[in-house]
């Protein structure tokens, strides 16, 4: 028996028949250009309910249901690795030109309500995808909410930055709306004319400035005792004598 050498297999693994290498030919350019693809397995579906996935994917998803062998020829022509393994049994792939997690969302929701759908894997950006990996994704955000988000965030720095940019104006015309009411009130405020300060109170020397201990030693020094008043008082009281009142008697001889 004739042994089947290395160059051998690999000569009829890269020869297909001039048919087939149409096919070859469109699924590498699928590979090449999509955004992500990703590998399904259609088993018990009907021909409806496939209509409807591909409803549900939208234009930016083409769902092709391929031959597993062309398959692995084509994302090797593409340079993808770690499909091999998923291409076993009827495969469908979801080549996704616009938002990966759209389609994801939509595959998730589809296998949901039909369990004859089963996600089986994919690449997206050359890497490659596990199941799992693909309902992470699906619970991400849609780009759409995304940039919605992203806007909304923006909004708000810009508007942040208009009242930070505000607040400094609003303090001065504050603060000078306060002083023309309180101008109003007392009209003295602006009796120095602009640009001219307005002549300041004269205000008492503070008792500060008087030394402090001269005043306590004549606080404490006792009043002299009044000398001169005491006499007069003294000769007032001893002076007991009665005012002659009678009158004169009279010198007429008659």
């Amino acid at each position: 028996m004739t042994a089947i050498t290395s160059d051998a297999v690999e000569h009829k693994r890269a020869t297909v028949r001039p048919d087939k290498g149409d096919a070859v030919a469109e699924l590498t350019e699928s590979f090449s250009s999509a955004q992500a693809a990703l590998l399904t397995e259609y088993r018990g579906l009907t021909v409806k309910q496939l209509k409807e996935l591909r409803t549900a994917l939208g234009a930016d998803t083409t769902y092709s249901v391929v031959k597993n062998t062309l398959t692995k020829i084509a994302a090797g022509n593409a340079g993808l690795e770690g499909l091999d393994d998923l291409l076993a049994g009827p495969t469908a792939v979801a080549f996704v030109t616009g938002d990966p997690v759209h389609a994801a969302k939509a595959l998730r929701d589809f296998a949901k309500a039909h369990p004859a759908l089963v996600v089986k894997g994919g690449v997206m950006d050359g890497k490659a995808f596990t199941a799992d990996e693909i309902k992470k994704l699906a619970d991400l955000e849609s780009r759409e909410v995304l940039l919605a988000k992203l806007a909304g965030a923006m909004k708000a720095s810009l508007t942040q930055a208009v009242y930070l940019f505000a607040a400094p104006l609003a303090q001065a015309a504050r603060a000078v709306g306060a002083l023309e009411a309180k101008a109003q009130q007392d009209p003295s405020i602006l009796a120095g004319g602009a640009g001219t300060p307005a002549a300041a109170e004269p205000t008492a020397e503070p008792a500060a400035e008087l030394p402090a201990e001269p005043a306590a030693e004549l606080a404490a020094e006792p009043a002299p005792e009044d000398t001169t008043e005491a006499p007069v008082a003294a000769a007032e009281s001893t002076d007991t004598s009665t005012p002659d009142t009678s009158t004169p008697e009279s010198t007429d001889s008659d």
